[in-house]
Order: structure tokens, then C-alpha cells, then sequence
């Protein structure tokens, strides 16, 4: 049976920019790299929070993009106005934080690679936490 979201895998064109933008905006943890036998570096693993991770390997996205149904990512944040502020701070473009109809705060943004992202903050009524708790 599943237990959770483990990995959500990108293809990315250049990947120190894909890797900068998601350690030094977001803030997550370089877990470990990918290397060819050269020791060239084509992929990575980085930590976001709890058993899940975010993977990024260099490659060219037109070739998986005819295939693909991706729409965007989620990040559960804990303060969406904290978050929000700091990665506008980081001179990331991010949209003003709106409650939606699941009852939970979102704000969006994308990656250098143009990968939309969700910024998600659970409020005591959110749709996800009632379901949680029944």
C-alpha cells in the first residue's frame, strides 16, 4: 500500500541554476548527488521535509514534454505571509497569498525552468485537515 509522496522528479536544462533556485529561494537541503562514472554531476536529491524529496537531472525537456500531463507541485508551508515575503525578499515573483475553496491558503510561483509551484498553508478548517482527522 502507499504511504506517501517519496520523490517528484524534474527534467532540467541547466541544473546549478534549477539547483540554486531551490536551495537559496526555497531553503532545501542538498541531499546527495547523481554522478556518471566521469564524476560529471547530472543529477540530484534534495529534502523537502519529511521523507519527501525533489529530484532534478539535466536533459532535454522537449523530449518528455508530448508525454507529460504535469500541472504543478505543492509545498505545505507552515506561515504562507512568512514565505511569501522572504522569497519575494529573494527576488522570486510570487502571487499575493488567497484563501480557496478547500479552506487552505495558497500562493504560486515557478522554478527557472518555468515548473509551477504551489505554496500551501493548512488552516484548522482546511478540507485536508477535516479529512485528516475523521
Amino acid at each position: 500500500m502507499i504511504k506517501a509522496l517519496a520523490h517528484i522528479c524534474f527534467v532540467v536544462r541547466d541544473l546549478e541554476r534549477s539547483l540554486a533556485f531551490y536551495q537559496e529561494a526555497l531553503g532545501l537541503e542538498l541531499a546527495f548527488d547523481f554522478k556518471r562514472e566521469s564524476g560529471e554531476r547530472h543529477g540530484v536529491y534534495l529534502h523537502a521535509g519529511r521523507d519527501t524529496f525533489i529530484e532534478l537531472f539535466t536533459g532535454q525537456i522537449e523530449e518528455r514534454a508530448a508525454r507529460q500531463s504535469y500541472q504543478h507541485f505543492c509545498l505545505e508551508v507552515d506561515d504562507i505571509n512568512e514565505s511569501v515575503a522572504s522569497l519575494r525578499a529573494k527576488g522570486v515573483t510570487v502571487t499575493d497569498p488567497k484563501l480557496e475553496m478547500d479552506l487552505s491558503w495558497q500562493a504560486w510561483l515557478a522554478d527557472p525552468e518555468g515548473n509551477r509551484i504551489e505554496l500551501h498553508q493548512y488552516m484548522p478548517r482546511s478540507w485536508q485537515v477535516v479529512w485528516r482527522r475523521r
